[in-house]
């Protein structure tokens, strides 16, 4: 297993696709983990190298105690980089793994080619996480895991795909309290809106239209309306569009690729 140091954690990533092809970095959403891109990621390693990381507090990385930042976790995102070699990179991110992309944009534009931004938020109701916090805090992860399944895919997708459902329940429900709180955190304390206009990388911000936690109106539109230049792509699709519709997601990625030098 490939892990990259990161200041007091080991972050867990795997490399997909030819070493010759350009770098893409995949990163998940809270309670997920490197295989949220299973399904697109056939799609995506015919034109890139996909750097799948594992989340500080996520599947095989550590779960340090203690609440996180987005910019720790952008650090860990470079460490992982560095680690493959990669000193620019596509960045794509579903909702948690978005707002470490914009972080990460904004902390070193450098080491960013282009941005993926997908099913995700610069600014969330400031009510809503540290009231999950402390249900977690209280009775862990698992007390909230069927509830988010219910909240992150589309009706139909439930309904036609269990073992995809099935498979995220199971990552959801077992994963690390203190990882999923540490993270949680970082979306609480997020400061991204008001520093959008900064972000100079060619961006695509991808959204569902029957996204529940984060609704492109509202949420992706306001990235898009922000961040100059950036363009729009909208699914068929609940929260998580990179399971839903993968193909098209991947054809999404290759649409802001060829903008990006």
């Amino acid at each position: 297993m490939p892990f990259a140091q990161s200041q007091d954690a080991r972050i867990y990533w795997r490399s997909q696709g030819l070493l010759t092809n350009p770098p893409l970095v995949l990163m998940h959403s809270i309670g997920t983990d490197n295989t949220l891109y299973d399904r697109p990621a056939p799609f995506l390693e015919q034109q890139f190298r996909l750097l799948r990381i594992d989340i500080r507090g996520h599947g095989a990385s550590d779960a340090p105690a203690g609440d996180y930042s987005l910019s720790l976790l952008a650090g860990d995102c470079l460490s992982v980089m560095d680690a493959a070699g990669a000193d620019r990179a596509i960045v794509c991110g579903t909702s948690l793994g978005a707002m470490i992309a914009m972080q990460l944009a904004l902390d070193c534009p450098a080491r960013t080619r282009g941005l993926i931004l997908a099913n995700t938020s610069a600014e969330m109701d400031p009510a809503l996480w540290p009231e999950r916090i402390a249900t977690v805090s209280q009775s862990g992860v698992a007390s909230i895991a069927e509830g988010w399944v219910a909240r992150h895919f589309s009706e139909r997708f439930r309904e036609e795909n269990r073992i995809q459902t099935d498979t995220v329940f199971s990552h959801m429900s077992s994963m690390s309290s203190t990882g999923y709180l540490g993270c949680a955190a970082a979306i609480r304390d997020m400061a991204l809106i008001g520093r959008l206009p900064e972000i100079a990388a060619p961006t695509l911000v991808i959204g569902g239209e029957l996204d529940g936690p984060t609704p492109f109106a509202g949420h992706g539109d306001r990235i898009a309306a922000t961040i100059p230049g950036a363009m729009t792509d909208l699914l068929p699709t609940g929260h998580l569009a990179c399971v839903e519709q993968p193909e098209a997601f991947a054809q999404c990625v290759a649409r802001l690729a060829a903008h990006c030098k």
